[in-house]
């Protein structure tokens, strides 16, 4: 996060806490200023302050050891503090009254050391909280280092977990990064925790410290380069960046290093399904700092409880042991600091207004207040703290003459986390099932889906401060059981069915321009999927493509304008929910290791199950609700559902 740092007020305790401003210190400060009952004199070069012993000795044990000691003349009552500018006495005899200081770039540097000289704690905190607040990509570097000079250990993590989350743009940006010394350089490229996407970044760093000063840093390269993990490098960076560079092709020092990940590498690209040898230090992946979940699905011919995590350094999916007691499919997630949120949903007997919460951080579901409607194939997104669900289905009720109506809901919800309660908000101008939302600008955009006879290429955007719905330009193509999502500042949408075939087209649309283009077509066509954003990629998961179930991923690039292949799920999925999770403080629990013997059975079962999904495809058709009943639809109203309104 970026901000200018302006000078402005913060209030502290001693504990250091925000909190409002006491009458007490008020009156306190107002007996000093009228020089009432003060009974000592600090001076700081011309300047004279008259003070209450009492009241510094509260807020430093260094002033209650000297103003208790009985080195202190009472008759004189004067205390001398050489070598310190007058300003920054003030400043903290006023916060030793207020409890507020004014802290500002110019003043933090030299107040921080004070206030840790003279034992003023809740000073300190407020300068920790001060520069915890102003960390920004150019000056991390900086206040890590003042951080350590000056033992502040929160601090010093605070801004070593900011540089290492966000390293791509500190190495590139920093002007401090070049200052940096040769041991703190390989700290920072060591770590396991260093928030890269490709380790060609990582030789990037090191070649963009080395040529600052080449002559004297050259001869480092050795150390350097061995802090990055060369044997995650496709062969191609590898032979035609790193092998090629003027600092490492004749350099006699790295040679070693340069022959076994060669070895290594060559033995990957024989291997048919080259794993990661965890042991060798050159090719184990890094800690991620986001974690994908996906959530449930239909798979099977039926719904599933299942959860897998994307491990994106290592590019691996894992299949966590921590399920629901349920399965779910057709439901919506959303996830909120470490907490996701399930909503809505289909068991393939019943649809849901029920709602689960999963912690990641305790592994624990538990159940939270249900929506006013049962809703599957619904529509989520999370704006300012609060969970919306739109749209859907609530499955087929009967009229009085006994005719079958399933009508797709208008109405849309929000959930307060705070409050445990859902409140209906107005209703959408369209019916909508298997539509997909997302948010932009403080606003949420919802597209296309199933109206009960006729998929929509129709989209509208919802002011949650007018309550209000507004249509927008539609879609290119009719979109159900489409992904939505807001990508590097425009709403994507992709995929889906359009009543005659799954496709795997996708357009985008600009707001400030109101208008729709494409962009390259999907390898795989598909509705029903999961989508996410993560290391600034759009990630599409599983689905249906017409005629089975799949568990192909692929992520698509907006600087190349480029779909890529991912690695696979490890089941067959549609129906599937997804949602990223950021700086989990367990996140090894969900990250890809080495699978013990139990885990490679489990991992066999589902790839076992996989397989007959595969060759039996009809079975793993998922249910005839609205994006499969679509295209009978299309040709008659009478076959839009069926007496349950699933098939």
């Amino acid at each position: 996060m970026e901000m200018d740092i302006e000078e402005f007020d913060l209030e502290s305790g001693g504990d250091g806490r925000y909190r409002n401003g006491d009458a007490l210190f008020g009156i306190l400060a107002e007996l000093r200023q009228a020089g009432k009952f003060c009974d000592a004199v600090i001076k700081v070069k011309n300047q004279a302050y008259p003070i209450h012993r009492n009241i510094m000795s509260s807020c430093s044990p260094y002033f209650k050891s000297l103003f208790t000691s009985q080195a202190f003349s009472t008759k004189k009552r004067e205390v001398t503090i050489p070598g310190l500018p007058a300003e920054v006495i003030r400043l903290l005899i006023d916060f030793a009254y207020t409890r507020t200081a004014k802290l500002t770039p110019d003043n933090i540097e030299i107040l921080l050391p004070v206030a840790d000289q003279y034992h003023v704690t809740g000073l300190l905190k407020l300068c920790c909280e001060y520069l915890h607040k102003s960390l920004t990509h150019e000056n991390c570097l900086g206040i890590l280092r003042f951080a350590q000079a000056h033992n502040c250990r929160g601090l010093e993590k605070a801004a070593l977990r900011f540089t290492l989350k966000n390293f791509g743009r500190v190495y590139t940006l920093s002007n401090e990064y070049l200052q940096l010394s040769l041991d703190m350089v390989c700290s920072l490229l060591s770590s396991h925790q260093l928030n890269v996407s490709c380790e060609e970044y990582v030789f990037d760093a090191v070649c963009r410290w080395v040529d600052y000063n080449p002559q004297l840093r050259k001869v480092h390269m050795r150390r350097l380069l061995a802090t990055v993990r060369l044997g995650l490098l496709p062969s191609a960076v590898f032979e035609g960046k790193v092998k090629a560079h003027r600092l490492v092709k004749n350099n006699v020092d790295v040679q070693p290093l340069i022959a076994d990940t060669e070895a290594f590498l060559a033995e990957l690209d024989k291997s048919e399904e080259p794993d990661f040898d965890m042991s060798l230090p050159f090719a184990r992946p890094r800690v991620p700092h986001e974690i994908l979940f996906v959530i449930g699905g239909w798979s099977g011919g039926r719904p599933i409880k299942m959860v897998e995590t994307y491990d994106t350094r290592a590019d691996r999916w894992v299949v966590c042991k921590s399920e629901d007691t349920n399965p779910r499919a057709y439901h919506g997630v959303v996830a909120i600091g470490c907490l996701i949120y399930v909503i809505g949903g289909f068991d393939a007997t019943e649809c849901f207004n029920s709602c689960r919460v999963f912690d990641t951080r305790t592994k624990v579901w538990s159940e939270i207040a249900p929506m006013n409607n049962k809703r599957s194939y619904v529509s989520v997104a999370l704006l300012d703290g609060m969970i919306y669900a739109m749209g859907g289905f609530e499955g087929p009720p009967r009229t009085p003459s006994g005719v079958i109506s399933s009508p797709r809901l208008r109405s849309a919800e929000r959930f307060n986390p705070s409050t445990n309660q859902w409140t209906l908000v107005s209703n959408m101008r369209e019916r909508r099932s298997d539509a997909s939302a997302t948010t932009y600008h403080g606003e949420i955009y919802i597209c296309g889906g199933f109206n009960g006879s006729e998929c929509l290429c129709s989209a509208e955007v919802y002011n949650p401060k007018a309550d209000q719905w507004t249509l927008i330009p539609h879609m290119s193509s009719r979109r159900s059981g489409v992904g939505v999502i807001t990508y590097n500042g425009a709403i994507y949408a992709v995929g889906g069915f359009d009543g005659v075939t799954r496709t795997n087209t996708a357009e985008r649309y600009s707001p400030s321009d109101r208008s729709w283009s494409p962009i390259p077509d999907m390898y795989n066509t598909r509705s029903n999927f999961g989508i996410e954003v993560i290391d600034d990629m759009l990630f599409v998961i599983g689905g249906f493509n017409g005629e089975t179930t799949i568990y192909n991923v692929e992520c698509y690039d907006s600087q190349s304008n480029e779909w890529y292949n991912a690695t696979d799920m490890n089941l067959y999925k549609s129906a599937l929910s997804a949602c990223v999770v950021r700086d989990l403080p367990d996140v090894r629990d969900f990250v890809y290791k080495k699978a013990e013997p139990e885990e490679k059975d489990q991992l066999t079962a589902y790839a076992t199950a996989r397989d007959s999904v595969s060759a039996t495809a009809p079975v793993g058709v998922p249910p005839t609700g609205p994006s499969t009943q679509s295209s009978q639809a299309v040709s008659t109203a009478s076959s839009v559902t069926s007496s349950t309104g699933y098939s």
